[in-house]
C-alpha cells in the first residue's frame, strides 16, 4: 500500500493552522511546558519537541565546526551540557518558527501510526550505524506509539552495529508483535479531535481506502473554540480515553489499602535515588517539562493508568489513586521519591530499571519545579 503523502501534508497544514490560531491568538510565544500539552495527541506534542531539538542539534554541530575552539575538552563538554539544560528551560518560539515544527510533528505522527516499520527504518537512516544505538537510547523518550518495536533493540547484546542488523531486528519484532500493535485509526483519533481526518484518504490505493473506510468509526466533531486552552490543553484529549480492560481488579474498599505501619521499606540497593533520577531526566533534555503537571491524579492517561495499575500497583486501581493523591501533596521531587521508597518500591517489589517505573518517575518529574 502507498501512503498518500500529499493528503498528509495538506492535513498537517490545516491541523497546524487550527492549533496555532487558537494558541497564538492570546500569546506571542510558545514555551517548552506548553509544547508538552499543546494538542490532544501526546505523540504530536513530543514529536514537536523532537523537531525542535533536532534543529537545535544542527545549529550546535555548526558551532562545533568552528576551528578555534576544542569542543572535545571535558570542561567544555560539561559546560555546554549545562548551558543546553538552562536553554531548554527557556524555550520561547514565535509562531512563524513554531509552525514548521508542529507540521513536521503531525506528518511524522501519522507516518508512525500507519507504517511503523518504514518510520523507524527512516530514523535508522539518519545516523551512522555506529551511532544508532546511542541515537535510539537518547530519542526513545520522544516515541509514544509502537515503542515495543524498538525497545529490545536498544543495548541488545550480540546485535551487530550495522544498519542492516537494526532493520532486521525491527522487522522481526514487527512480525512477532504485529497483532498486538494499536490500530492506526485508534491512535489517530486524537488528531481527528482537532481537525477531521479522513482516514480513507491516507492511502493512494483505492482498495486499501475502502478497507480502511469500512473499519473507520464515525469521526468525532472538531474541538470547539471556547478559548485557546479548550483546544490546546491536555483536557482536550478525551477521545483518547477508552474503557479500562477487565484484567484490572475491581475497585476495592479503602480498607484494602495497606496501612502505613505495614509498609515495607525498600532495601538500600533497590531504593530510588532522587538525585540520580533528577539528574538523569535533566541530562535527557526532559528539563523543559518540569512543572507542567499540577495534579497527577487528573493528568494520567487511561493507557498509563492501566499500565501502572497492572505493573506497579498489584492490579489495584485504588492503590494507584491513593499513591497519586499522596504524591500530589508532597512539597518536592525528593519528598515524592522518598514516599515511593517508604510505601511502594519495597512493598510491591518494583524493578527500578523497568520501563513502567521510568515512565511513572517522568510524570513525577514533570510535576515539580525543584528537586528539594
Amino acid at each position: 500500500m502507498t501512503i498518500n503523502n500529499a493528503y498528509i501534508q495538506d492535513y498537517a497544514d490545516k491541523f497546524t493552522v487550527k492549533i496555532c490560531d487558537a494558541y497564538f491568538s492570546q500569546r506571542k510565544y510558545m514555551t517548552g511546558p506548553e509544547m508538552v500539552q499543546l494538542t490532544p495527541s501526546i505523540q504530536v506534542n513530543f514529536f514537536s519537541i523532537k523537531s525542535l531539538f533536532e534543529a537545535w542539534q544542527q545549529e550546535l554541530e555548526k558551532m562545533k565546526s568552528n576551528p578555534y575552539f576544542d569542543y572535545r575538552d571535558n570542561a567544555v563538554h560539561e559546560a555546554l551540557r549545562e548551558f543546553m539544560n538552562i536553554l531548554s528551560r527557556s524555550i520561547k518560539v514565535e509562531r512563524k518558527d513554531f509552525e514548521p515544527l508542529l507540521k513536521n510533528a503531525v506528518v511524522e505522527s501519522i507516518q508512525l501510526a500507519l507504517d511503523p516499520v518504514a518510520y523507524f527504518e527512516k530514523e535508522f537512516d539518519k545516523k551512522d550505524p555506529s551511532q544508532l544505538n546511542a541515537y535510539l537510547k537518547e530519542n526513545k523518550k520522544y516515541f509514544k506509539w509502537h515503542t515495543d518495536l524498538i525497545q529490545n533493540i536498544i543495548d541488545r547484546a550480540g546485535l551487530a552495529h550495522t544498519r542492516e542488523a537494526f532493520k532486521q531486528a525491527l522487522n522481526q519484532n514487527f512480525e512477532r508483535l504485529s497483532d498486538q500493535l494499536e490500530p492506526a485509526e485508534k491512535l489517530l483519533e486524537t488528531l481527528n479531535a482537532v481537525y477531521p481526518l479522513e482516514l480513507p484518504k491516507l492511502f493512494e490505493n483505492p482498495s486499501v481506502n475502502q478497507a480502511v473506510e469500512a473499519n473507520t468509526p464515525t469521526p468525532e466533531p472538531p474541538l470547539t473554540a471556547e478559548g485557546p486552552k479548550a483546544q490546546t490543553t491536555s483536557q482536550a484529549a478525551e477521545p483518547e480515553k477508552k474503557p479500562e480492560p477487565e484484567t484490572i481488579k475491581q475497585s476495592s474498599s479503602p480498607s484494602s489499602l495497606p496501612s502505613a505501619i505495614n509498609y515495607k521499606m525498600a532495601p538500600m540497593e533497590n531504593a530510588l535515588d532522587p538525585l540520580q533520577i533528577w539528574s538523569k531526566f535533566e541530562a535527557e533534555e526532559y528539563s523543559i517539562m518540569k512543572g507542567t503537571i499540577k495534579d497527577l491524579a487528573d493528568s494520567i492517561g487511561i493507557n498509563q493508568k492501566f499500565m501502572f495499575t497492572k505493573a506497579l500497583f498489584d492490579g489495584n486501581p485504588d492503590l494507584l489513586s491513593h499513591a497519586l493523591k499522596s504524591i500530589d501533596q508532597c512539597e518536592s521531587f525528593a519528598d515524592a521519591i522518598n514516599l515511593l521508597n517508604q510505601r511502594y518500591v519495597g512493598e510491591l517489589n518494583w524493578d527500578k530499571n523497568s520501563d513502567e517505573v521510568n515512565e511513572f518517575l517522568q510524570l513525577i518529574f514533570r510535576k515539580f519545579d525543584h528537586r528539594n
